[in-house]
């Protein structure tokens, strides 16, 4: 078995309260499971048994965009969520980016150099 988990990269940059950061990082989590769950049921299934999440920071936009960049060259399902806007950040603002619930072994080659939150 492989191991599967799955990483939430939240901006910290934003300043989000604990609250808000909260909510962003689960509905990451979220997108990213469902985004699974459709086009890769074995990882899914494999995950959910134990959920593995891991949440690290990441100083801007332009961190998310490099994760991205390298989750779509290493193929790795990624989810990003924007806020809408209806309490501390401007409307359609990037909060955070989900990689997987996809193997351990190609999510650290993107996220492995980032702090936990």
């Amino acid at each position: 078995m492989v191991g599967i988990k799955q990483v939430i990269a939240v901006r910290i940059d934003l300043q989000m309260g604990k609250g808000k950061i909260a909510a962003q990082v689960a509905h990451a989590s979220l997108l990213g499971a469902e985004n699974v769950r459709k086009s890769n049921p074995a990882w899914f299934k494999e995950w959910w048994s134990g959920q593995e999440k891991i949440v690290v920071k990441v100083d801007s936009l332009k961190e998310i965009e490099e994760i991205k960049k390298l989750a779509i060259s290493l193929n790795v399902p990624w989810s990003e969520v924007s806020d809408a806007g209806h309490t501390q950040i401007e409307p359609g603002t990037t909060t955070c980016i989900s990689l997987g619930p996809a193997p351990e072994s190609l999510i650290d080659k993107i996220t492995g150099k980032y702090k936990l939150l």
